[in-house]
């Protein structure tokens, strides 16, 4: 997260046709994530690995109070543009699995059983994926209207 961070405070203020591009690099590296971590969960699936439930609850706790800080200071500023939604949804997802992450802890110290973990895990990739979709579609919107935005006629 902290090198997406970098690079969309890099482009915050570009014109609207860089932090459109930053977006969807951005999406494209969420949908990676997001097919890794499907991927890895289907592997998880097929071996029934149980993870170490006190580490996921107390890593999921310290990095949920780091990006529910953030989330609080991104909210007002997600619909700008592509780019502010990208950092806005990069940082609520991972709030989101944050918490998941601790339920599964739980979840899999309660039953000793992996299963908690790996349909966090698919809940995790779908949420990348559809988040890396809805970023995408923005920013490609945003590049076919950029010229629109300045009063050339679009393309």
């Amino acid at each position: 997260m902290l090198r997406t961070t970098r690079f969309a405070l890099a482009v915050v203020g570009l014109a609207l046709r860089w932090r459109a591009w930053a977006a969807l690099l951005k999406g494209a590296v969420m949908g990676l994530f997001g097919l890794w971590v499907a991927a890895s969960t289907v592997s998880h699936a097929i071996t029934a690995t149980v993870p170490r439930a006190e580490l996921m609850g107390a890593i999921g706790l310290l990095a949920l109070a780091a990006n529910l800080a953030v989330a609080g200071l991104l909210y007002r500023h997600r619909e700008a543009d592509s780019q502010a939604l990208s950092v806005w949804l990069c940082t609520r997802n991972d709030c989101i699995a944050n918490i998941a992450v601790m339920a599964a802890g739980a979840g899999v110290w309660v039953s000793g059983s992996p299963w908690p973990d790996i349909a966090v895990a698919a809940m995790i990739a779908s949420l990348g994926l559809s988040s890396a979709m809805r970023i995408i579609r923005q920013g490609r919107a945003e590049l076919r209207r950029e010229p629109e935005l300045f009063g050339a006629p679009a393309e």
